[in-house]
């Protein structure tokens, strides 16, 4: 059977990672690890956790293993790395504090993604969807993960939310995060473990479901601009300078359009209500 390891990093996040421990432990599926990387938190994390370790133990049934630390770190990705190195489960799932699992059943419905006995696909994604601070859904990830999907794919963007891609793991541990990159070292992960599985003849399988609902706002949010050039330089790194200006040309005329038709359909909108009104004010 396969055997999952989630990695979740938190600092300072008590406020929202309750309900992410709460999704790991009520996950149906009996073949996982729970690996914690806390950054010296001053806040209820630690205590939080150990609760949470009390409540597996007492569990009859699915006891999950739990790895927990608490030591300071050099920022989120070098955290991350820490979990890929303790990992021992044949698939990584990075779900840091305030993501949570859309359903008890979601890991078992990935596992059966796979066939008994057959070669463990390189990753394993799906989609994703945004929540707020208190859980509740905002809207469904704007990029769809593709059905077929290469490392050549991000070229159009990051595809796949990095949450929604579960790196074998003994790829990821020939792949780990580049600590130069402060904001976009997750594409460029993502885009690494992609070509060692395409190196090693491994498909990346699609398994046609949101598997993660994700806390909107991360680092790449806070600071859009800083990691908008960021990316750039990945993508320039992976595909090149001329293929990387062509889609961002690309990508700044589609928005131009996008932002044009949202005006329009207000404009139309607008224009409608307008109309009714004067209906109503003539029949009155």
């Amino acid at each position: 059977m396969i055997r999952f390891s989630i990695i979740t990093c938190t600092y300072q996040a008590a406020a929202v990672l309750q309900r992410t421990l709460d999704s790991v432990l009520h996950q149906s599926y009996p073949h996982l690890e729970h690996i914690i990387l806390d950054g010296a938190s001053t806040d209820d994390t630690v205590s939080m956790v150990k609760h949470y370790m009390e409540e597996n133990e007492a569990q009859e049934d699915c006891i999950h293993d739990i790895i927990f630390t608490s030591e300071r770190d050099n920022g989120l990705y070098d955290a991350m790395n820490k979990g890929i190195m303790k990992a021992t489960g044949d698939y990584l799932v990075f779900l840091n504090a305030g993501d949570v699992f859309p359903s008890p059943d979601t890991l078992e419905h990935i596992a059966g993604c796979v066939g008994e006995g057959e070669t463990l696909p390189g990753v394993l994604y799906g989609d994703t969807d945004i929540v707020d601070n208190n859980g509740h859904f905002l809207r469904h990830r704007r990029l769809s993960a593709p059905k077929k999907l290469t490392w050549r794919s991000f070229r159009s963007g990051m595809l796949v939310c990095h949450q929604a891609f579960y790196a074998r793991t003994d790829i990821a541990k020939q792949n780990l995060y580049d600590l130069h990159f402060k904001l976009s070292a997750d594409v460029d992960w993502c885009i690494r473990v992609m070509k060692t599985a395409a190196q090693q003849h491994l498909p990346l399988r699609n398994v046609n479901a949101v598997i993660v609902n994700y806390l909107a706002g991360g680092l790449s949010i806070k600071n859009h601009r800083a990691s908008l050039k960021e990316r750039f330089l990945v993508m320039c790194q992976h595909y090149g300078f001329c293929t990387t200006a062509i889609f961002h040309i690309w990508f700044l005329i589609r928005s131009i359009i996008r932002k044009l038709c949202e005006k329009c359909y207000f404009l139309i909108i607008f224009f409608f209500i307008s109309l009714l009104q004067r209906i109503f004010a003539a029949l009155n």
